[in-house]
């Protein structure tokens, strides 16, 4: 097992605000290959410290954002017009481009692999087309089911509120079951890391709840086919076996079409996982690993 690697915190300024990242990677490497690793929907950079930790052993250097809105960035001033896709890749492009990131490849957990997909396509930001060497979709896909974005419409808008960290971080293990095996340490990181307190003293999860402006104002903005097929890139696909936001039909449409139509997508089934796959164990650093060794 690798020697601990101990991040740097760094806030750099994109589109007009303070983008907070975890910047991963093995003291005394140069030039290392960049993983750009990018969170879910309601969550922070923090999801992917573990991955963080054996990639950059294996002598990656990994960025870890955590989205506007979200975490140690700033909150959006304009959150109907800013919180959605196409703002998100302009925020990606400028975050490269401060951090003077020519290449990299890009794993995706749900919101974060959609922000790839639409990178990759350069179909939002041109001067991103060809600068994402993979793509790794953690249980995301070009389509995502009506039943489980409404199920996200109605808790995202409405974080729920605690007296006390454990009562949050019992909510935490509930909420996000589906995750698949985290171990107590891996509970209470995830909650300490994903928690603020309001004025009255009381915690929160850590997000601007009017990120939910992406789906009441822009409603069809996870409909990315456009994206998805423009795509000539080796593409991983990490579906929870339980997912209830990437159908099977859907994994199976993302075959024929796009990199899956030009033998560049390669779909794992996720065992004992729903959404999202915690990208903690083993078998899936294997696979991510698998993906980016494909460039």
């Amino acid at each position: 097992m690798s020697a601990a690697i101990t991040p740097v915190s760094r806030y750099v300024p994109c589109a007009g605000y303070e983008l907070h990242c975890m910047d991963w990677s093995a003291p005394g490497v140069q030039d290392a290959p960049v993983v750009i690793a990018w969170h879910g929907l309601a969550r922070t950079g923090r999801d992917m410290d573990a991955l963080a930790q054996f990639l950059a052993g294996q002598g990656f250097r990994v960025i870890c954002p955590d989205t506007i809105g979200r975490g140690y960035s700033q909150w959006s001033r304009a959150p109907k017009d800013e919180y959605c896709l196409r703002f998100y890749a302009r925020v990606a492009r400028e975050l490269l481009d401060a951090l003077g990131i020519a290449r990299a490849h890009w794993v995706g957990t749900s919101m974060g692999g959609a922000i790839g997909t639409v990178c990759a396509s350069g179909l939002f930001e041109p001067s991103l087309r060809g600068r994402i060497a993979t793509l790794v979709l953690n249980d995301n896909a070009p389509q995502l089911a009506e039943t489980a974005i409404e199920r996200i419409k109605a808790y995202v808008g409405k974080p729920p509120v605690f007296d006390s960290m454990a009562e949050l971080e019992s909510f935490f293990r509930t909420a996000y079951k589906p995750f698949g095996w985290l171990s107590d340490v891996e509970w209470r990181k995830l909650t300490e890391t994903s928690t603020r307190r309001l004025d009255d003293g009381r915690v929160t999860p850590h997000y601007d709840p009017a990120i939910v402006m992406q789906f009441t104002e822009h409603t069809d903005d996870y409909r990315i086919w456009p994206h998805y097929d423009a795509l000539d890139l080796p593409v991983l696909l990490l579906r929870g076996e339980a997912s209830d936001l990437v159908l099977e039909a859907t994994a199976r449409e993302m075959q024929t079409c796009g990199p899956g139509s030009k033998g560049l997508l390669e779909w794992i089934e996720v065992p004992g996982c729903g959404h999202a796959p915690a990208l903690n164990v083993p078998a899936q650093y294997d696979a991510v690993m698998r993906c980016l060794l494909r460039a």
